[in-house]
């Protein structure tokens, strides 16, 4: 039953009334003060730098045209992705999430883009159970799949194969294809498994389970591989962050002064908007400087972090995650760029990363294009999905373990 036009009037006065409000407070203002008086740098309350500025602060615009007309600095480029199907529960016990990775390159590059990694995550409390997990090929050898028996947990099953398939895929294949890549590559995403690094700060059974079980730190240490690896063949990869509800920034400066905003994020869309006259200017891109983050998950992989652990052949600070903000007016959308010490500590290379993705964003309008066709390659739409949990089922010889939720919102069929 939808709502009365009459409750949607009385609602959307409602809404009138909180706008009211929210207008008495300045957003933009307490953003330019953090921005002028707190990130230069950034300090925990234990006095511990977490935000530290690559050169000198500042912010940077470039018309839209002009940078999307200039030549790319990087000749070739590849992109990195993996999709799931979203983890499901059967009535057999058994959770499970199937995770593809692809690499795309532009210039195409068709044989490369037919390759996959394919990864089923699954968890039993069975302790009988015992699956195999060799690799396997198929479709001619572009293909390779596993099974990956998931760490025991008595909650977040589902959390647990999910992140393990989707970041196993993707790290798995980019080693595998790494040779590939001789100008830049770059992820769908962090340069790190912030899903899974997210554990240590979720819950006790979590935490535990990423310091002791080898299952979740070999997929870490696959990301500390990569890093390794580009540095050796001396070609940088670098993480497209396309949203993030990150709030480390924010977090900390709550403890500091007012932070209004919603997420840190929204903090740089409010230090990177450009308006005249209460109009959006949509004619450039604006973006900051080059950090040096050890935030929130990104403190792990700080030079004063443990890295869980996991030996590391470079220097640690090597590691370390840096990036900068790109906001584009034309869509009101913040995307975040990050990419490992190693390959930004040098000016002029952090000028060309900065420039490259700038000319991707002006001239895409959103990802760059190597990151879109990555992501075309590796998802897995609903309907696909459905199909082979319906091919899971019969395999199983049992339906999913469904709720009624499932079926209102038409995840399955109703089934008499």
């Amino acid at each position: 039953m939808t709502l009365d036009p009459v409750h949607v009037d009385g609602i959307a006065r409602l809404a009138g009334q909180v706008g009211a409000t929210v207008e008495t407070s300045d957003q933009g203002a307490a953003a330019e003060d953090v921005w002028e008086s707190f990130l230069d740098p950034l300090y925990d309350t234990d006095g511990r730098e977490i935000l530290v500025p690559l050169g000198e602060q500042r912010r940077r615009k470039v018309p839209v045209a002009d940078i999307a007309l200039e030549d790319a600095p990087f000749p070739t480029q590849h992109g990195l992705d993996s999709g799931t199907i979203n983890p499901t529960t059967f009535k057999n016990g058994l959770v499970l999430d199937v995770a593809q990775a692809a690499m795309s390159a532009t210039p195409s590059d068709v044989d490369l883009h037919r390759g996959r990694t394919i990864i089923m995550a699954v968890h039993s409390n069975d302790a009988t159970l015992a699956f195999d997990d060799e690799w396997r090929a198929d479709d001619r050898g572009y293909a390779r799949r596993r099974v990956l028996d998931a760490p025991k947990v008595d909650r977040f099953e589902q959390r647990v194969v999910h992140a393990l398939a989707l970041y196993l895929a993707e790290s798995d294949h980019a080693l595998m294809n790494a040779d590939a890549v001789e100008d830049l590559l770059v992820l769908d995403g962090p340069i790190y498994p912030t899903g899974l690094l997210r554990w240590a700060d979720r819950d006790t059974e979590l935490a535990e389970l990423l310091a002791e079980d080898d299952r979740p730190k070999s997929v870490v240490g696959n990301y500390v591989e990569l890093v390794e690896r580009f540095v050796r063949k001396d070609v940088p990869l670098v993480g497209f962050v396309k949203s993030s509800s990150r709030k480390p920034l924010t977090r900390t400066i709550r403890k500091k002064t007012a932070a209004p905003w919603t997420s840190d994020s929204a903090f740089f869309r409010h230090i990177l908007e450009r308006r005249d006259d209460g109009d959006r200017q949509t004619e450039a891109l604006t973006c900051t400087n080059w950090f040096r983050s050890r935030a929130g998950t990104d403190g792990m992989m700080a030079a004063d972090g443990d890295a869980l652990d996991i030996d590391r052949e470079l220097e640690p600070e090597a590691y370390e995650v840096t990036f900068f903000v790109v906001y584009d007016p034309r869509t009101d959308l913040v995307f975040r760029v990050e990419a490992p010490y190693a390959f930004t500590k040098e000016p002029e290379r952090r000028e060309r990363l900065t420039r490259q993705l700038l000319h991707d964003v002006a001239a895409e309008q959103g990802p760059p294009l190597a990151v879109a066709k990555a992501d075309e390659l590796a998802s897995i739409d609903r309907q696909g999905s459905e199909e082979l949990t319906r091919r899971i089922e019969r395999e199983f010889e049992t339906d999913r373990d469904a709720s009624y939720n499932d079926l209102r919102w038409g995840a399955i069929e109703e089934k008499f």
